[in-house]
């Protein structure tokens, strides 16, 4: 028998994902458009344990604050050892980012690298 045959490689639950280092910062200036683009993001198949490679694109229109980018690219970072699927990962941080901003308009994009050769892009944006 293989020595990969149904190996799963560990990883960590949901309850990782560090939503605590999100800071934010006033914003009270004029309606702009914001976008965060990141090609440096992983998490873990939760079925096989092997990661996820992608990126992220956050687009936003702000409420009253803006997300603080280095707490961001740490909260981003917390993911890298968390089995989470693909399209509830882009949910988890639909959600959060919503939660956090309570933005005008909030969508996120994630693009995944391929695998088993599918391409997955998943995208939820706000009404």
């Amino acid at each position: 028998m293989p020595k990969a045959e149904g190996l799963t490689l560990p990883f960590e639950s949901e309850d990782s994902i560090r939503v605590d280092l999100l800071e934010t910062f006033p914003y009270d200036g004029e309606k702009q458009s914001i976008n965060y683009h990141t090609t440096e993001f992983s998490a873990v198949c939760p079925f096989s344990g092997l990661p996820d490679y992608g990126s992220i694109s956050i687009d936003y229109i702000p409420n009253q604050h803006i997300v603080e980018l280095k707490s961001l690219k740490y909260y981003i970072t917390s993911y890298r050892q968390v089995g989470i699927y693909q399209e509830h990962l882009t949910n988890r941080l639909f959600q959060d980012l919503k939660t956090l901003l309570n933005p005008n308009y909030l969508k996120i994009t994630t693009i995944y690298n391929t695998r088993g050769g599918i391409d997955t892009t998943c995208s939820i944006e706000s009404d």
